[in-house]
């Protein structure tokens, strides 16, 4: 299985940002809630990817996750800003979170399959 995630930074970034907007949220108790915003973007950095194995692909967000077995993968199309989507046979696209354009080799050999071009 190979697994990829988000940039690690992005951890950094919601910790920063918990420490700057601790004077505001202890300002005043209506406040609070503010707290909530950096640590969602924390679970979500630390839980969003895609994990690749010969069964399919798993894409992770911050609540949920979705399956899509190769079985139902028509292709794996690069997109704007070097993004990986997967389209399905339904006519769908998936983003591959914490995919790039760079990784799809790695993404092609985790799944056992060979590479096919388009014709």
């Amino acid at each position: 299985m190979v697994r990829f995630r988000l940039n690690a930074a992005l951890a950094v970034a919601a910790f920063v940002t918990t420490l700057g907007s601790l004077p505001l949220a202890t300002y005043s108790w209506y406040l609070a809630p503010i707290l909530l915003v950096p640590a969602a973007v924390a679970v979500w950095g630390w839980r969003a990817g895609t994990d690749v194995d010969t069964e399919g692909l798993r894409v992770r967000a911050l609540f949920g996750s979705r399956f899509l077995p190769w079985t139902g993968v028509a292709s794996l199309r690069i997109g704007d800003r070097e993004r990986v989507y997967a389209e399905t046979l339904s006519g769908g696209e998936v983003r591959l979170t914490g995919v790039t354009a760079a990784d799809v080799p790695r993404v092609v050999e985790a799944s056992g399959q060979g590479l096919k071009t388009a014709q």
